[in-house]
Formats: C-alpha cells, structure tokens, sequence
C-alpha cells in the first residue's frame, strides 16, 4: 500500500469512527515498526508487546509531551491502541493471527504511571549561566 493509499484509507476510517485521528492511526504503524526494530524480530507482535512498544516509541519522540499529544489524537488507555489496531485489521491494513485478540491490550498499563509518574522528569536548575 502506497504512502497516499495509506493515508486515504486512514482518512476513511476516521470518517467512520471519528475516536482516533488519522495521525494516531500513523503512531501506531509507526510504533509497529519500531517495536519489530527493539524486539528485532519481523512480522508479528502480541497486543501487549505493542502496547509496551507504543508507550517506549511515544516517550522516546515525545518526551514529557507525549500524554498530552496522546490525548489529543483521542489516545487515553491501552485499549485505544487495541481499538485502533483492530479498526486497521478490519480495513486489510494490519493483519492478525487466530490467538489475537481485543483483550489482549486491555489494561496494559496505567497511562499516569508510563507517562506522568514514570517518566523520568529532569530539570536543568543553573539556566544559561
């Protein structure tokens, strides 16, 4: 599927199921890739090796934003990556095995732990001198 193929495809889904933004849906095959690239492994992950890929892949280009910009593409649990992944499923974008399920990204973790309390917050005290 062609890059503009890809993004009408996303365009349309979203015209259907308005909950996630059409650059959420592009996180998540994003974060797809790089998940497969961390667990260096090709072709399938489980929902929850997603999840985990999706909130390291959101920290690491996001920094202490990425709640926030997460909330704003609608992003507010890890059974909204689940939502997301089985809309793309249902479109042919994504595929999945027979063991793959919604459930599988119910509940993963707490977003106000891996995006607020967990993150790693540093802050520079001296400023420019």
């Amino acid at each position: 599927m062609t890059n503009d193929n890809l993004t009408a495809e996303l365009e349309s889904l979203v015209s259907v199921d308005p909950r996630y933004k059409v650059e959420a849906y592009l996180f998540v095959i994003n974060g797809l890739e790089y998940t497969l690239a961390k667990l260096r492994r090709s072709g399938h992950v489980s929902g929850r090796e997603l999840a985990e890929g999706l909130r390291d892949y959101a920290r690491a280009k996001f920094g202490p934003t990425a709640r926030m910009v997460l909330d704003h593409w609608g992003i507010r649990r890890t059974d909204d990556f689940g939502c997301m992944v089985f809309n793309m499923i249902d479109r042919g974008i994504l595929g999945k095995t027979e063991q793959d399920s919604l459930d599988d990204f119910r509940d993963v973790y707490d977003f106000d732990e891996a995006f607020e309390k967990g993150y790693d917050w540093k802050i520079e005290r001296d400023f420019g001198r």
